[in-house]
């Protein structure tokens, strides 16, 4: 890994991605989510300040997780202005992801479980399927499989005065 000298105050962003192991395509991404920052030179180049290196990481250990990038954002934008998460702030934050991580969890193990019935029954239907319904909430009204109307669709078929048309696929019921 590349070593930079302790002087460096400042960060290219080839620097900044050999350091971090994140492609300098992510770190573009990432800073116009505001997840870090960079300031431009006279020739337009990026240089992020070396806080950038712990930004990055803690972001990158946060999406490994599974958290969103704008809840990532969003504690970001709770420390102050150019510091960098601590040892503390982790363990706080991660503390309050802890409740939708086993939220996610759960939904993931309720859907394995349900897998197979799917594959069983192989219709998809929207009356009985979990994995396309997973709510039942259009099996009081419908029955068979059929996708649900797009807002676009409905909106035209406003403007052309009829009902917006029903896709729908075969289905088994």
């Amino acid at each position: 890994m590349p070593q930079i000298p302790e002087k460096i105050h400042e960060l290219t962003v080839g620097q900044l991605a050999a350091r971090s192991g994140a492609a300098v395509s992510a770190l573009h991404f990432y800073e116009s989510k505001g997840l870090i920052s960079s300031r431009r030179t006279s020739g337009n180049q990026r240089r992020f300040s070396r806080d950038a290196l712990r930004r990055v990481a803690f972001v990158r250990a946060a999406q490994r997780v599974g958290i969103p990038l704008s809840t990532i954002r969003e504690a970001l934008a709770e420390l102050p202005e150019e510091r960098t998460p601590t040892a503390e702030d982790w363990a706080r934050l991660s503390e309050s992801w802890r409740s939708e991580l086993d939220e996610r969890i759960k939904q993931l193990n309720r859907l394995r479980d349900h897998l197979t019935d799917c594959i069983g029954c192989g219709c998809l239907s929207l009356e009985t399927c979990v994995l396309s319904n997973p709510d039942d909430v259009f099996g009081d009204r419908l029955t068979g499989s059929r996708l649900l109307v797009e807002r676009r669709d409905a909106a035209a078929a406003g403007r052309r005065g009829g009902r917006a048309r029903e896709r729908k696929t075969e289905c088994c019921d």
